[in-house]
């Protein structure tokens, strides 16, 4: 059933499993680059800092060594003097661990990227099974390993002993000449060793590093049934999503149409548009719209407005303009206070009139509206499908 299941994973790995393989702590290190990057760097401080160095050891030795008399009859003096020598060695190599330290931790970042997460630390029994563990010692990825770390092994070493051939009399020869020239000939031949392990090292980097991307992205694959699970998963959550935004959207519908009787006026156009507006000079620098809508929630607008003797204008143009361009719960465009304020004044003298306060209005008002403000007028421009896909952007519920 594994062999099966492992031949079946032929499709290449999704964003979101190698997303949740990071979480889990898996990711494509190599372990050569960062030998190769401590190598590296350790040659480099040794040839640059060698010099420093010999010099602070001198002076340490030389200091240590110099006492006179008093100084032996001193109780705790070779203590003293011991952790003396101890701090000053710590503080002379600590530099350099930091550095080591640095670049492996820069080596493991460029292999894999940088990741944090506690979850590998966490128990787990499964692998305290001797027989699951003896079984993993047979797997395909550590076979790889570890005959790789058995070549490394053995090109090291070959190497090594060819350096220390070539180098072995030219070592026996300095126990003849002065100290400096004999730590002078030493480091030179010591440089020569390291590049060459260098060399080597930064070879199997090389390979290493795309093998172990190409081993991980080969763990990853997904079978048939993983990407189609993987992918009802994604779109029951965008059902999910859906679901919620249809409900937002009936519950504005809702709100809006119960603002619809606190209208002043409903601007349409026959067939299509309706905008409710309404101005309280108490509460509102400008008139609102306060309800939109297209056909059928248009008419449901319009019959709610006659039901509580709102007035409903027949004004095409402002409606288009009022509907593409207005907010609701927003103050109109100012670029449509001439035209609003033309309807709003027939409607308060319509309505003063009525209650016998004064004269009738003379004709419905038809104010014109900017052509770069009537949607119609844009070459190429029709209605949304959803009254409400401006305030809800992400798309229709499906």
């Amino acid at each position: 059933m594994a062999d099966s299941d492992a031949q079946d994973r032929n499709l290449p790995a999704s964003q979101k499993k190698i997303e949740r393989s990071r979480k889990e702590g898996q990711l494509p290190r190599s372990r050569d680059l960062p030998h190769f990057a401590v190598m590296a760097t350790g040659g480099a401080l040794f040839a640059t800092s060698t010099p420093y160095a010999v010099d602070t050891l001198q002076r340490m030795l030389e200091g240590s060594l110099r006492f006179d008399a008093e100084q032996l009859r001193t109780a705790g003096m070779m203590t003293e003097r011991l952790s003396t020598l101890t701090w000053q060695g710590v503080m002379l190599g600590l530099p350099a661990l930091i550095i080591l330290a640095m670049a492996a931790i820069a080596a493991h970042i460029a292999s894999g990227g940088w990741n944090f997460t506690m979850k590998p630390l966490s128990p787990k029994f499964t692998n305290l099974n001797p027989i699951t563990g003896f079984g993993r010692l047979f797997q395909m990825q550590n076979l790889t390993t570890a005959l790789k770390a058995v070549l490394l092994s053995l090109v090291l070493g070959v190497v090594g002993a060819m350096a220390l051939k070539d180098r072995i009399a030219g070592f026996i020869g300095i126990m003849s000449v002065p100290l400096p020239s004999a730590l002078a000939f030493a480091g030179k031949q010591l440089m020569g060793g390291l590049m060459m392990l260098g060399l080597c090292l930064a070879l199997f980097a090389v390979i290493d590093v795309p093998l172990q991307r190409f081993q991980y992205l080969k763990r990853l694959k997904m079978s048939r049934e993983e990407a189609k699970n993987e992918l009802k998963e994604a779109e029951g959550n965008l059902e999910m999503k859906h679901k919620m935004r249809a409900k937002a959207r009936e519950l504005v519908k809702r709100r809006m149409l119960a603002a619809v009787p606190k209208a002043d006026l409903v601007v349409m156009n026959p067939t299509h548009y309706a905008v409710a507006i309404a101005y309280d000079e108490t509460k509102f620098g400008a008139p609102r719209v306060v309800a939109k809508g297209l056909d059928l929630l248009a008419f449901k607008i319009r019959d709610i407005a006659k039901d509580n003797k709102v007035p409903v204008l027949q004004a095409p143009a402002l409606a288009r303009a009022l509907y593409a361009h207005a907010e609701l719960d927003r103050e109109i465009p100012g670029a449509l206070f001439g035209a609003v304020a033309q309807v709003l004044a027939y409607v308060y003298q319509l309505k003063a009139a009525l209650k016998g306060q004064g004269a009738a209005p003379q004709a419905v008002p038809n104010p014109p509206v900017p052509d770069e403000l009537d949607p119609h007028k844009k070459p190429g421009w029709t209605p949304p499908e959803d009254e409400f896909d401006d305030q809800f952007p992400e798309g229709k519920p499906a």
